[in-house]
C-alpha cells in the first residue's frame, strides 16, 4: 500500500537498503553460518531423549514442538531470514511433523502421541485477528488512494499555526493519530514528505530540523499503542486476551482505546517537551505548505462515510454486539463492491506482516493443543514466581529484543510463553492487575523500543533523511521509551485493580 503515499520513495529506499545489506557477500556467509547453527540446535532438541527436558509425560509431538519453538526463537532473534519467512517455516514444520496430515512414518499417533489438527494449524491464517489486520490495511489503502490522508493532515495541522514549537506539536499529534489506524511505516513516510519543504526553511546549523525529523518516528511508534490495529503486538495481545478457549476477557476495541488513547496523548506531550529541550529551535516561525488533497468523486465520499461508520462501530462494539473482527470486514466489502479498491490494490496489503503474525499464532496453537503448555504448567513451579519479577522481566526482555528485531516477532515469541506462565500463576497476578497487565504491557514495551535506526521502520526512515544522527535518536529513544513503559505499566496496573480490563 506504500505506493499510494507521497513518501513512497523513502519506503522504497529503506527496503532497497535492507536488500543490499542482505546480498552483501560477507553477510550471506554470516547468515549461512547462523542458519547451520540454528538447524543443528533444532535437530539436537528434536532428537534428545525426552527425559532430558525434565517434563514428566513429554511425548514425541510435544518434543518436536519444543524444537520448532527453539528454531523460531533463534531465527527471529538472529534474523537469518525475514521474519515472515520464519513464520511460514513454523506452519509447514507443524503440518509435516506434528499434525494429522503429516508424514505417515513420522506421524503415527500410537508412537508419537496426539497429533495437532491440520485444519487448526491452517486456520491460524484465518484467525479473526488476521481479519482485523486486513480491515485496517484496506482502510489505509482507501484513505491514501483517495487523498483523504493528505487532506486530513492539511486540515488538522492548520490550527497549530506557524510558531515552530506548536508546529512540532502538530506533527507529533497528527502522526500519532494517523498511526492508530494506518501502518506506522506508511504514516512516517507521508509525514516526512510533508516536512521536506519545512526543512528547507530552517537554518542548517539549528537543531529544529532534528526535532522535527525525530518527532515523526517517535509519534508513529507511540501512536500505534492507541488502538488494537495500531501495531501488530497490540493485535497479538488482544488475540490471547480474548481467546474463547483461553483467557476469554472480551476486551473490546473501544475499551482498549478508552485507556490507551489518553496514555498516548500524555506521552506525545512529554515527547514534545523532551524534543524542545534536547533540540531547541533557533528559528521561531515556520510556514507550512502541504501539497495534495482529496480527489473529487463518489469514491472519496464513500471512503469518508465508511471510515466514520467503521470507527464508530469499533468504539461501540459493546453496544452493537458486533465485535471488532467482524467490523473490520465491513469496509472491505463496501470498497470492493463500489470499486474503491480493485485487485491491484489487494496486492498492496502488507502480507508479510500477516504471515508473520499467523506463524506466531500457529506456534501458540501448537503449544496449547498438543498439551505441552499444560505439561509445562504442571512441571515448572510458575506459581512460586513473584508477579513483580514476571512483570519486570517480560517488559525488559520485550524492550531489549524489540530494539534489535521486529516487534511483531518479539510479541509472537513472548505472548504464548507468558500466557502459560500467567495461567499457572492464577490469582497471584491480581496483585499487579492481572494477566492483561503482563500481556498488554509487552505490547507497550514493544512500541516503546525506538533507540536505534533498526529498531522500527519509522526510525529507519527518519535516519534516511540524513538530518538525524544515531546518538540523537538514542537520546530521545531511551528517555521516551523508559517513560512510556513506566506510565504504561502504572496505567495497566490501576486498570486491572479496578477491573476495567
Amino acid at each position: 500500500m506504500f505506493k499510494n503515499f507521497n513518501g513512497f520513495h523513502l519506503v522504497d529506499a529503506y527496503h532497497s537498503m535492507r536488500l543490499e545489506k542482505w546480498i552483501q557477500s560477507g553477510m550471506v556467509i554470516k547468515k549461512s553460518a547462523m542458519a547451520i547453527v540454528v538447524v543443528l540446535i533444532t535437530l539436537l532438541l528434536w532428537n534428545l531423549p525426552s527425559s532430558s527436558f525434565g517434563i514428566e509425560g513429554l511425548n514425541v509431538v510435544q518434543q518436536r514442538i519444543i524444537a520448532i519453538f527453539a528454531f523460531a526463537t533463534l531465527m527471529w532473534i538472529l534474523e537469518v531470514v525475514p521474519s515472515w519467512a520464519t513464520s511460514v517455516a513454523i506452519i509447514v514444520l507443524l503440518l509435516l511433523f506434528c499434525s494429522d496430515s503429516g508424514l505417515k512414518p513420522m506421524c503415527n499417533p500410537d508412537e508419537v502421541g496426539e497429533l495437532l489438527s491440520y485444519k487448526g494449524v491452517m486456520a491460524c491464517f484465518a484467525d479473526p485477528v488476521i481479519m482485523l489486520f486486513i480491515g485496517g490495511f484496506i482502510l489505509a489503502i482507501a484513505a491514501t488512494k483517495t487523498g483523504l490522508d493528505a487532506q486530513l493532515a492539511k486540515i488538522l495541522l492548520k490550527p497549530f499555526g506557524t510558531k515552530s514549537e506548536t508546529v512540532l506539536l502538530g506533527f507529533l499529534l497528527i502522526t500519532g493519530l494517523f498511526s492508530m489506524f494506518v501502518s506506522n511505516t506508511a504514516t512516517a513516510a507521508m509525514m516526512l514528505t510533508f516536512l521536506t519543504p519545512v526543512f528547507r526553511q530552517l537554518p542548517p546549523e539549528g537543531k529544529g530540523r532534528i526535532a522535527l525529523a525525530l518527532s515523526i518516528p517517535v509519534a508513529a511508534n507511540l501512536g500505534g499503542m492507541g488502538t488494537p490495529i495500531g501495531t501488530p503486538p497490540n493485535t497479538i495481545a488482544l488475540k490471547y486476551l480474548n481467546d474463547p478457549e483461553g483467557l476469554n476477557l472480551n476486551l473490546g476495541f473501544g475499551q482498549w482505546m478508552l485507556f490507551m488513547v489518553p496514555l498516548v496523548i500524555v506521552l506525545l506531550f512529554i515527547s514534545w517537551f523532551l524534543l524542545r529541550k534536547m533540540f531547541p529551535f533557533t528559528q521561531k516561525r515556520i510556514e507550512l505548505s502541504i501539497e495534495g488533497g482529496m480527489k473529487p468523486g463518489i469514491h472519496t465520499k464513500i471512503v469518508i462515510v465508511t471510515f466514520i461508520v467503521t470507527v464508530a462501530l469499533w468504539l461501540l462494539d459493546s453496544v452493537t454486539g458486533i465485535n471488532s473482527y467482524t467490523v473490520a470486514l465491513i469496509p472491505f466489502v463496501i470498497f470492493s463492491l463500489t470499486g474503491v479498491i480493485n485487485r491491484r490494490d489487494l496486492e498492496e496489503i502488507n502480507w508479510s506482516v500477516i504471515w508473520m503474525v499467523a506463524g506466531g499464532f500457529a506456534l501458540g496453537y501448537g503449544l496449547n493443543q498438543s498439551g505441552l503448555a499444560a505439561l509445562a504448567v504442571k512441571s515448572i513451579p510458575f506459581g512460586d514466581f513473584s508477579p513483580i519479577i514476571i512483570l519486570i522481566l517480560s517488559g525488559i526482555i520485550c524492550y531489549v529484543l524489540s530494539n534489535f528485531i521486529s516487534n511483531s516477532a518479539t510479541a509472537a515469541l513472548l505472548m504464548p510463553i507468558l500466557v502459560v506462565v500467567c495461567s499457572a500463576m492464577g490469582d497471584k497476578l491480581t496483585a499487579i492487575g492481572g494477566t492483561p497487565t503482563i500481556l498488554i504491557g509487552v505490547a507497550v514495551a514493544a512500541s516503546s523500543a525506538m533507540v536505534l535506526p533498526i529498531s522500527t521502520p519509522p526510525n529507519a526512515l527518519a535516519y534516511a533523511t540524513n538530518l538525524v544522527e544515531q546518538r540523537d535518536m538514542a537520546r530521545i529513544g531511551i528517555f521516551t521509551g523508559i517513560i512510556s513503559m513506566i506510565l504504561g505499566y502504572v496505567l495497566l496496573y490501576f486498570m486491572g485493580l479496578v477491573h476495567f480490563i
